[in-house]
């Protein structure tokens, strides 16, 4: 097999993420089936509940992506009545109920719930109660970026996930994508080290700062290429090379 170089293997990746950027709207749902299509369509209605998109990204913190993104979802179900205007009337401790009864919705229900309520409290303070005013208006990613910092709970990792999700599958415009980092969860971090551009088990920040400097002006958009690799060929104990579209690129193929 031809050893490519890092150029190569960087080009594959950009051009797969590329290939996702520059295609139609994508829907963000990781489910399948036809019963789950409410919740697909739940999730990606940004002009009636774009609070729910931010919630879900709260809640996707040390759980499967699966069952956080459903979350907001079930939380409608539970409460019967998802418009802003009704959750921001419920107290913190009727929220913490609804995240725990029936059946807990995280395995950290107390601080999820208390970061929704805090999320739910600032969306109505300083976005009059439309959190898509947070992405809308063309900004910078940087700005967008910071916005979401300031909700409690979102950290780093999950405000440029956030926002790569905006830019990359819904087709948010911004001002550009300097900002948009790669989000270094297990198995970005797995691929970097399988293709050669980082070592063995890498700090979040060590492939954070590679991407910068693979893609300067879009370092997330290795992320979808990445994710998608460690997701579904390269995990780790067993690999699918042969069905990985890096196949021919990765130094690490047996």
């Amino acid at each position: 097999m031809k050893k490519h170089s890092e150029i190569d293997i960087k080009n594959k990746l950009v051009e797969y993420g590329e290939e996702v950027f520059n295609s139609d709207k994508q829907n963000v749902h990781y489910f399948v089936g036809e019963e789950e299509e409410e919740v697909n369509e739940f999730l990606n209605d940004l002009e009636n509940y774009p609070h729910a998109f931010l919630i879900a990204c709260l809640c996707d913190k040390q759980i499967k992506a699966e069952r956080a993104w459903k979350i907001p979802f079930k939380l409608k179900k539970r409460i019967g009545n998802f418009e802003f205007s009704n959750l921001f009337k419920l107290t913190e401790k009727q929220l913490i109920k609804y995240f725990l009864k029936p059946s807990p919705l995280h395995r950290f229900k107390n601080e999820m719930a208390k970061n929704t309520y805090s999320a739910i409290q600032r969306i109505g303070d300083k976005y009059a109660g439309d959190a898509s005013k947070i992405w809308k208006g063309t900004p910078s990613s940087a700005e967008v970026v910071y916005r979401f910092l300031e909700f409690n709970g979102m950290g780093p990792k999950i405000a440029t996930m956030a926002t790569n999700i905006l830019a990359r599958d819904l087709k948010i415009k911004f001002k550009d994508y300097y900002s948009l980092d790669i989000s270094a969860d297990s198995h970005v971090k797995r691929v970097f080290w399988r293709l050669g551009l980082v070592k063995e088990n890498p700090k979040p920040e060590e492939v954070i700062y590679k991407a910068r400097g693979l893609y300067p002006k879009y370092p997330g958009i290795l992320d979808i290429s990445c994710w998608k690799i460690g997701r579904k060929w390269c995990g780790p104990k067993v690999k699918k090379c042969d069905e990985c579209f890096m196949n021919n690129f990765c130094p690490s193929k047996v």
